[in-house]
């Protein structure tokens, strides 16, 4: 009997995850998890030089500089070869890191390079939808996704006393690459013409390589389905829910789930940077820690260079590593790749590595008193060695700003100390517009003006090709 009920729990928890996040299970592949720079980047230039028919690599953005290098000619080395080899990267993701000249060499050597969502005339608030996945597949049979991009701020710099960036990946081989190659050929297409469906493995043609299940959640703006399963796990979870996010901005109903997990006795636990990459994400990070915190759940600071990783654990059950980091940027604006492995020996790798990880972590926890961290001159020396930010990340801390300054006004909610310093740069920012509205009245006026006939004849574009295609 007890059996039985297992089996029927078993089975309502996996149609419930199938459905939350549009992604069925899939057996019978191989899992390798794979730790920072250290242990990624090897095994995709051994994958990359054993390829032998297609590489098809899908990044935010690939720096211009020692790293970047040693992948570009290992790709290039693969054209002359004879392989096909696909590379598509974020606009705006790269904006900063690589150069024209970057891409533009890649392509002369053979390369096919793709600009992932560029600035459109027709399109005025399009850039705020990137392609925020990480994923290298070769051949159809063996795929990389993680958190990592490629570039020397993850590998760090011994000679500067700069160390690496912690990040995680998983290295995949079985059936799960039909999805993943299935993955790229979407966001491929997205950018140009389609793949050749030669570079596209038949449904049920990927031999068994393993005994591990897992699903593929690639998710595009608006689909949410990450968002519903982080949500899910939340509640499923019985023991523990153990995170590591890079930029946290939890929406209220997430923050809800894992205050009521964390209520009802589940041992829930949160690393997040020190120091970030981001412009005030930190700021607006701490000031939703309060509401965990009175619930019990408990939140780590990282003392090391930036925490990048994006992964959870539950229950030492269900694991998810990828490329969503917990806002609504990632959730609902960007294309994201993530792995959501049910296999209770990766779920124990996973929880070893947070439990390492926590050796290198300051726990916050509710206090008047001041805690000890990094001297702010130390953090300006850091801040000053970060290259870069994101759009998309910055757009989810605005929305967290207008959150908090909602809140404020409509008191629908109890606001925390934290978020003192959230409402004073709100405060500080409209006095800011506010005095160039009253002496350069022309300041505000233009942009408004400009953007309104921007957007009105991106509208009108758009409906005649629409018209064009309803008369073919």
């Amino acid at each position: 009997m007890a059996r039985s009920h297992a089996r029927a729990a078993h089975q309502l928890s996996d149609q419930a995850l199938s459905r939350a996040a549009g992604a069925p299970l899939i057996p019978e592949n191989r899992v390798r998890l794979l730790k920072d720079a250290a242990e990624n980047y090897p095994a995709w230039i051994h994958a990359i030089q054993s390829a032998k028919h297609w590489i098809h690599f899908e990044t935010y953005f690939i720096s211009d500089d020692a790293v970047g290098h040693e992948f570009a000619d290992a790709l290039s080395e693969k054209v002359k070869q004879g392989v096909k080899v696909r590379l598509l990267y974020d606009w705006l993701g790269a904006l900063g890191h690589a150069s024209q000249g970057f891409w533009r060499r890649l392509e002369e050597t053979g390369v096919d390079v793709r600009c992932f969502n560029p600035p459109r005339l027709d399109s005025p608030l399009g850039w705020f939808s990137r392609d925020h996945r990480k994923l290298v597949v070769v051949d159809g049979r063996v795929a990389y996704v993680g958190g990592l991009c490629v570039g020397q701020l993850w590998v760090g710099d011994s000679d500067q006393g700069i160390e690496p960036w912690r990040d995680t990946g998983v290295e995949i081989e079985g059936p799960a690459l039909e999805e993943l190659e299935l993955a790229f050929a979407d966001s491929w297409r997205a950018a140009g013409p389609p793949l050749p469906a030669e570079e596209i493995p038949p449904a049920d043609s990927v031999e068994p390589a393993g005994d591990v299940a897992l699903r593929i959640v690639a998710n595009v703006p608006s689909f949410g389905g990450t968002l519903r399963l982080d949500q899910l796990f939340a509640q499923l979870a019985r023991r523990s829910i153990w995170i590591n996010d890079s930029y946290f901005l939890g929406t209220p109903s997430y923050v809800q789930a894992l205050r009521t997990a964390a209520q009802s006795g589940v041992d829930v636990r949160l690393i997040v940077p020190g120091l970030t990459d981001v412009f005030l994400m930190r700021t607006l990070s701490r000031a939703g820690f309060r509401p965990l915190l009175e619930a019990g759940v408990r939140v780590f600071q990282w003392n090391g260079p930036m925490m990048h990783a994006k992964t959870a654990v539950v229950d030492g059950k269900w694991a998810r590593v990828g490329s969503t980091n917990l806002n609504l940027a990632s959730w609902l604006g960007n294309w994201e790749i993530d792995v959501v492995v049910e296999d209770s020996r990766f779920g124990q790798a996973m929880e070893g590595l947070f439990t390492g990880d926590l050796t290198r972590t300051t726990e916050i926890v509710l206090s008047r008193r001041r805690r000890r961290h990094r001297s702010a001159k130390a953090a300006h020396r850091y801040r000053k060695r970060l290259r870069g930010g994101s759009a998309p990340r910055v757009a989810a801390g605005v929305m967290r700003l207008s959150n908090t300054v909602s809140a404020a006004m409509t008191n629908r909610r109890e606001l925390g100390p934290a978020e003192a310093n959230v409402m004073a740069l709100a405060a500080l920012l409209l006095i800011a517009f506010s005095i160039v509205a009253a002496y350069w009245p022309k300041a505000v006026v233009a942009p408004v003006i400009v953007l309104c006939i921007w957007i009105s004849l991106s509208l009108l574009v758009r409906a005649w090709k629409l018209r064009s295609k309803r008369r073919e």
